[in-house]
Formats: structure tokens, sequence, C-alpha cells
């Protein structure tokens, strides 16, 4: 069966991710995010799938769970997507609106992630339906990846522990190229607090935190590494109340990224053990969010593998990305020893900004990849 026989049109596919990308869905907007789960269940049930919606928590949206397969027990094979997206509501109106641009597809999420999510949705439904997947097939949609998958994570490694690998769609990278392992991410908010006074008459009686949070943030960035590949990052600052005001408060976070286990709790423990200088006060909440994702051997075989469906059944040129900054949740299934092969989403470029686009001609043959590993692993 050719991919076009198989497969929308492209025409058909760009309509439908257009629908999707139609609906905003930041991740605080719980709403907007559940309007997205609607969806998928929606095309669930129209290609007789069942699913269980798990309802979400402090404040954020639902999951969805989609399972298919053989019905008998035995390490399923897990899909991970998120429908959660960065940018906030009104982007679609005012920055980035739906549109095609020769064979490039804009909108908000397009790339990381609602094309990869809805592409690998259409692979497990003609894997399911197709009747040769070996194993369970599983698929869960999140609400909350963008933001370290505070609530999610432990639906997540359950999934990974039964499952005998793990499928990510998050966006392929530099040409189609599939992940197969990430740094770990830490994430920290940082409070210093001196003493305020009148920034005319009483100068001398204050204690500025911008300056001390300033003097802190030195320290901080001081600790990024490239060639150990460890970065820290102190992305917001907020202080201050006028003008002619001694600041009392100053407030940060910290990204931290590392490529071992090892580094990642060295700096975690750098970083929460922050000493203000006296008069002032410092407290650090936070840490490792993601642990590292290495390129285990067993990652290597699933990416072999992939790799040689994808050039005998599809023409393509498989490349890798063996590290990449950037966190997932294929990082906890990774780190749980579990194969994961992540960036099997849509080609593209732009992710987090107003360029964000898919390639739609990327859309046919990874969703046909996606369904010939869910019939072959």
């Amino acid at each position: 069966m050719s991919i076009a026989s198989a497969f929308p049109s492209p025409e058909e596919a760009v309509a439908a991710i257009g629908r999707w990308l139609a609906v905003e869905s930041p991740t605080d907007d719980a709403a907007g995010v559940n309007r997205m789960m609607d969806l998928v269940a929606a095309e669930a049930d129209g290609a007789g799938i069942p699913w269980e919606r798990i309802g979400g928590r402090d404040g954020l949206g639902d999951s969805l769970i989609l399972r298919a397969g053989p019905h008998r027990s035995g390490p399923s094979l897990l899909v991970l997507s998120h429908l959660d997206t960065v940018h906030p509501l009104g982007t679609l109106d005012a920055d980035l609106p739906v549109r095609v641009e020769d064979d490039r597809l804009y909108g908000p999420g397009v790339y990381d992630m609602k094309g990869g999510a809805w592409l690998a949705l259409q692979g497990f439904v003609a894997a399911a339906k197709g009747g040769a997947a070996e194993r369970p097939l599983v698929f869960l949609f999140t609400s909350d990846e963008e933001i370290g998958s505070p609530t999610t994570r432990g639906l997540i490694e359950d999934l990974g522990r039964q499952a005998a690998a793990v499928l990510v769609t998050e966006p392929a990278r530099d040409g189609g190229k599939v992940v197969t392992g990430r740094k770990g991410v830490g994430r920290f908010d940082v409070h210093v607090e001196g003493r305020p006074a009148h920034a005319g008459s009483r100068h001398a009686d204050g204690r500025n935190a911008i300056r001390e949070a300033a003097r802190l943030i030195l320290e901080i960035e001081g600790m990024t590494d490239y060639a150990r590949g460890i970065t820290t990052t102190v992305g917001r600052i907020q202080g201050g109340t006028a003008e002619n005001v001694i600041p009392q408060h100053c407030r940060f976070t910290v990204d931290l990224r590392a490529v071992t286990e090892e580094d990642g709790h060295a700096c975690e423990a750098r970083i929460l053990g922050l000493r203000a200088a006296p008069d002032f006060s410092v407290t650090v909440t936070g840490g490792m969010n993601r642990p590292p994702y290495p390129r285990s051997e067993t990652t290597g075989r699933l990416y072999d593998h992939a790799r040689r469906l994808a050039e005998a059944e599809l023409g393509l040129s498989l490349g890798e990305v063996p590290l990449t900054g950037g966190g997932s949740d294929g990082n906890f299934t990774a780190a749980l020893g579990i194969p994961t092969l992540d960036g099997l989403g849509i080609d593209g470029d732009g992710a987090h900004t107003l360029r964000e686009y898919g390639l739609i001609p990327s859309i046919a043959p990874r969703t046909r990849l996606m369904q010939r590993l869910l019939e072959t692993l």
C-alpha cells in the first residue's frame, strides 16, 4: 500500500492539523487544552479505539490514554505526545495565524508539537486497524509538558514501566533527524530579601535586594561549562516597588541543563546552597525537573531499527541527534531504562517562536514510519 493511499492527502492533512492549530492551548489554559483532548477523543471514537480520560489537577488540563492492539498481557509500545503549547492566548490572531506558504504550515504549536501528535495519531490508528502489531499499543496525550510535566510525570513513568519501548513525537531535528539523547533539566526559583529605605534621605539604611540578586546571578551564570555540557540561565527577574525606594525583594528563575546525572545533582546542590551576604536572606526552591536521557545501547538498537525501516520502506535517510539540550517526557522513560526514541514528530523549525512552522512533505512519511514502528517492534 502506498503512502498516498494509506493516509490523508497533503491537503487533507493540512486541513486536519489546521483545525488543531485553531484551538489555542497554552499550558495555563486548561479549557483550551481540554478542547484539544476533546478533538483527540472524537478521532479515537471515529476509529473505534477505546480511550480513558484522566482529570487534570492544580488548574491544569486533562490527560488522555488510547489503547489498541492485541488484547493480551505483556509489555506495550507507548507513544507520548503533549497538547499544550508555549504560545499565549491571542497568538493565533495577532502574531502567528494558521497559513500555508510554499511547503510550510505555520501556526501556534505546529512544530512543537501538534503536527507530530496529529501524524502519530494517524499512524497509531493505522497500526491498530491493520492488525499487524504484535504488542499492546498505548498512546498518552498530556497537558503540561511545556512546564516540566508536574502533574503527569507519575502517569508517564507508570505507563513507561509497562512498555517495551517508548516513541516520543517531539519535533524532528536538523532536517528530519530523530533524537536519542537529551540533557537533564533543573528549574529553580530564588527569592532575595534585603531592607527597604528611602533612596534619597536614608540610602545607607537600605540593603538593595536587586544588587544582591545581581551578585548571585553572576555566581549562577558562572556555573556554565560548555565543555561539560552544563548551562545555567537566569530567564526572568523582578524586584523593587518604586524608583525612590531601596528594593526589599528580588525574585528570579534559574534554568539548569546537564548531560550527566552527577553534574545535574552537583549543580543542583550549589544552587540550593546559595548563601546571601550579611543583612540579606536568600530562599531557593526547585531542583532537577527532568533526569538526563542518555543514548543507551538499547535506545541505539531502537534507532537502528527505525533507520532500517525508513531506508528500506520509505527511501529515507533517518539521521540522529545523540544529544540535545531540550528536555521532553522521554527523559522520564529513558531514565527508567526503557528504550526511548524521540523526535519522531513533524519536521520544521521555529519551536517557541513566532516563525514556527512544519514541513508539509514530512507528514506522510513520518506517519508511515510511526505505523511501521508500532507494527514491527
